[in-house]
């Protein structure tokens, strides 16, 4: 019982002291150089939609005070067009193979085959192959939090991809599903902060478009919107996501924010335009030592 005891306490620090280290290398991160960083990746996304590529229709704005109301106020869907060059893109193929692979209902366990797991290896190396993903892994290793690539795409892969229990005890849920390809939880809509996954939907007779309660000052993608809609059925009172990104872009941007600013709102600078990511730590399950999967990342508007 001493030596099970001594071994738990030995765990306990060790856990304790990483997560002390890693405290203090981020403590080292100042809001300066978050914003001026996210101003790079901004203009290192060269996988953006063009005006060309991508085409939307906001129709209805409605206040905030008005996103509960249910009511559909456009009659037609919010993606008018999107290129299918832009869609054939290496880093969007790989997002689009990830995106079929979940059970949308929380308490319904996740399955896991080889080929899901290759999927995800495949997008992470994919979004680590641009101009974006290297970026964002050389800052982090200057700052000492990561000591190689393969450990950083290591550390993503568990950080996002990693399973968790929402619901009654079964690993239903990580962050890339809550995130990009959404779930249903308690009857409405949760997660769901990924353009591709709207569009697809949207094509596929599967979500209407009611109304949107926020649009970003930017006149060129990426843009923001705060969307109101139905999911196969499902009320989604104000559902954020960045419009006409990359996928290496959005995994940069939040993980960016999840890393250094973890359960806290991180202000980017996007074109020189301020925008708040707002992320959220799952607390009650952990990886490695006693590192906190990623529980939620979007953009928080109004």
């Amino acid at each position: 019982m001493k030596i099970i005891l001594i071994l738990f306490l030995t765990i306990t620090q060790i856990s304790q002291g990483y997560s002390d280290s890693l405290d203090l290398l981020l403590d080292s991160v100042s809001d300066a150089e978050i914003k001026s960083l996210s101003e790079t990746l901004y203009k290192l996304d060269h996988n953006r939609a063009t005006a060309s590529e991508l085409v939307i229709d906001p129709q209805t704005l409605i206040s905030s005070s008005e996103t509960g109301s249910k009511d559909d106020l456009s009659s037609q869907p919010l993606f008018k067009q999107v290129s299918s060059t832009l869609l054939s893109k290496p880093t969007y193929k790989a997002l689009l193979d990830l995106l079929d692979n979940y059970r949308r209902v929380t308490g319904e366990a996740e399955d896991v085959p080889s080929q899901e797991v290759q999927e995800q290896d495949t997008f992470l190396q994919q979004t680590m192959n641009t101009d974006v993903g290297r970026e964002l892994y050389n800052f982090l290793h200057s700052k000492g939090v990561y000591s190689s690539q393969s450990e950083f795409i290591q550390d993503l892969k568990m950080m996002w991809f990693g399973l968790y229990s929402r619901s009654s005890g079964k690993l239903d849920s990580s962050g890339f599903e809550h995130i990009f390809a959404g779930e249903i939880k308690g009857g409405k809509v949760s997660g769901f902060h990924n353009w591709l996954q709207f569009y697809l939907n949207e094509k596929q007779g599967l979500l209407n478009y009611y109304s949107h309660s926020f649009n970003g000052p930017w006149t060129t993608y990426p843009d923001v919107l705060g969307m109101q809609f139905e999911w196969d059925g499902y009320f989604k009172e104000v559902g954020s996501a960045i419009i006409g990104s990359s996928p290496e872009f959005d995994l940069a941007i939040y993980s960016l924010c999840y890393i250094t600013r973890p359960g806290k709102k991180c202000y980017v600078s996007l074109g020189g335009q301020t925008l708040g990511i707002q992320t959220y730590t799952w607390d009650n399950s952990s990886y490695g030592d006693g590192k906190k999967y990623i529980a939620s990342a979007y953009p928080a508007t109004p």
